[in-house]
């Protein structure tokens, strides 16, 4: 029996098949449409609904409403438009937990500068359960914020995946390491276009939702919060799902007030087959993606106009997630160059994500336990080989070839084993 060495695994910290955004505010109802007008459409027939309370005409059309009074310790969030989760395009994304970019129009409402206390200065306060912080927000004649309503005011009114930006900045909320409490307004970029401190990079913040992604209907949304995995950890969009009943160190809150924006999400979980292979090639898929050989292949391939695929799989690494894989070869008749093609198709558009060669042999794949894992095996001139390529929140990276290290002969095994008895 032949044993494969190690495999350096490399996961990058960054998703979704063909998906639509169907987000209409009508004209004169001005009222969110129906949770069936807003179905994420993807090629794995994955479904999303957002039911919400119609808000009035002056958070839609015409001149600002004026603001209420002001709250002491708190932010007015205006009324407005969401986008609520990532858009499909947009990386990094978790499928199978996030809506793909969705338009839903909020009412305005109150929230907390900082995290309960609410105080600069002050250490957040955890070890509290769901409904230990709720009776705390209550104390003050608040509630506990809805995860889109945390959403929002984290994303501001430009919608920014980040609070403080476009691009994952670790320094502006300290995030990428496993969370720890801090004084709150430590950090002093940390703020979003609202105003609204410390969203990330410290406690995770219970709200008032229920984990709609599916599962355990018992499971709740905490949201904010950090990780080793900072830059998907620290965008708007992530969540998490906790049980309500359990009280941790890492977990606090933080309060909002005024009408409740009734907006909530429920994700539909579609898995399918890990791996399928494809009997009919889409040649016109083949023909768009072809072009990316240049750029992909380049070193592997010495004339990528050359190359012809031939097969096709399926892959779903995670739910609500399609990729496809276009193999292929090019020089056949000679030494040729083979290899495969990961790619995305959203909207009828699709996007090469990786190319890894199988050298001289055509491409064979299989799926690993971990659907995330694909195995693409090939050979070369020194024998043959296979490459990891992995998934993770929405980027596909290929790994270093793996040689086949043939077992020693018998005798020699029975040689060593004798030996190390003495």
């Amino acid at each position: 029996m032949d044993s494969w060495t190690a495999a350096p695994r490399g996961r990058c910290v960054r998703a979704v098949g063909r998906s639509r955004r169907v987000a209409r505010v009508a004209a004169l109802s001005l009222a969110i449409l129906p949770a069936t007008a807003l179905a994420c459409r993807q090629r794995a027939e994955s479904k999303l609904e957002i039911v919400s309370a119609s808000p009035s005409v002056s958070a839609v059309i015409g001149p600002p409403a004026q603001s209420p009074p002001p709250r002491r310790g708190m932010v007015w969030i205006p009324p407005g438009a969401l986008v609520a989760g990532t858009p499909p395009e947009s990386l990094p994304r978790v499928a199978d937990e996030e809506i793909p970019g969705e338009q839903v129009i909020m009412k305005g409402y109150y929230i907390d500068v900082f995290p309960f206390p609410n105080e600069e200065g002050a250490i957040p306060l955890t070890n509290v359960n769901r409904e230990q912080a709720q009776a705390h927000c209550a104390e003050h004649r608040k509630r506990l914020c809805t995860e889109l309503e945390w959403e929002r005011a984290c994303k501001g009114p430009r919608n920014l995946p980040y609070e403080y930006g476009n691009r994952y900045d670790a320094n502006r909320c300290n995030t990428g390491s496993h969370p720890r409490l801090q004084p709150s307004g430590i950090h002093h970029g940390c703020v979003s276009e609202f105003g609204v401190h410390d969203l990330h990079g410290s406690v995770w913040e219970w709200t008032a939702s229920p984990w709609g992604r599916g599962g355990d209907s018992e499971l709740v949304t905490v949201r904010g919060g950090n990780s080793t995995s900072g830059e998907v950890v620290g965008r708007c969009a992530n969540g998490a799902a906790r049980r309500p009943e359990r009280a941790t160190s890492v977990v606090g809150f933080r309060c909002c007030a005024g009408p409740v924006n009734d907006a909530s999400v429920t994700l539909t979980i579609v898995r399918g087959n890990k791996l399928d292979a494809r009997s009919v090639l889409d040649r016109t898929l083949a023909a768009r993606l072809h072009p990316a050989l240049a750029d992909l292949a380049r070193g592997d391939l010495a004339n990528p106009s050359d190359f012809r695929f031939d097969r096709m799989w399926t892959w779903r690494p995670i739910g609500n997630e399609e990729l496809v894989v276009l193999g292929g070869c090019a020089g056949i008749g000679r030494e040729p160059s083979c290899g495969i093609v990961v790619a995305r198709v959203h909207l009828d558009r699709p996007k090469a994500l990786a190319w890894a060669s199988s050298g001289h042999w055509v491409p064979i794949v299989h799926v690993d336990v971990d659907p995330r894992d694909l195995w693409l095996f090939g050979g070369d001139n020194l024998g043959s080989f296979r490459s990891l390529v992995s998934y993770a929140w929405g980027h596909v990276t290929v790994g270093t070839r793996e040689r086949r290290v043939p077992r020693p002969p018998k005798r020699e095994r029975e040689g060593k084993a004798k030996k190390g008895r003495q």
